[in-house]
């Protein structure tokens, strides 16, 4: 099964219900949800998606939003290593994003969806608005 790392932004748009954005987000994580594909978002993410909401909602809220979402994907840890790698690679200035990517590469994932392709403009994996990605199924 493919395996993918979504980006917080993708995140967000689902769980905000941003209007331009939420269908596409949707269906990726319906598609998880029937088991089409396998998502993946790493700790970064989760803890940032839990900063945004609890912003828009009570933090209660937030906490039990987040509580139904894990079930749909998979919590990658960041370690020594992926953080090492993120520090040091100096074609990720956004250590952010470097996380991210070395979040996919440390495991395995096959291709990372964003919103924020340009961000990854040197990855060696396969970057896809979820828009693309949904457009090849």
């Amino acid at each position: 099964m493919i395996r993918i790392l979504i980006d917080t932004n993708i995140v967000i748009d689902l769980l905000s219900k941003r209007d331009e954005f939420y269908t596409e987000a949707a269906e990726l994580f319906t598609q998880a949800d029937k088991k089409k594909i396998e998502l993946t978002i790493s700790s970064l993410t989760f803890a940032n998606t839990n900063y945004i909401l609890s912003k828009l909602k009570s933090a209660k809220e937030a906490k039990e939003i987040l509580r139904k979402f894990k079930v749909l994907v998979e919590v990658l840890s960041l370690d020594d290593k992926i953080t090492e790698l993120a520090l040091s690679d100096e074609s990720f200035p956004d250590f952010e994003d470097g996380l991210q990517y070395y979040s996919a590469i440390e495991n395995d994932i096959d291709i990372i969806i964003t919103r924020n392709k340009k961000d990854f403009k040197n990855s060696k994996l396969p970057v896809l608005s979820a828009k693309e990605y949904l457009a090849t199924k």
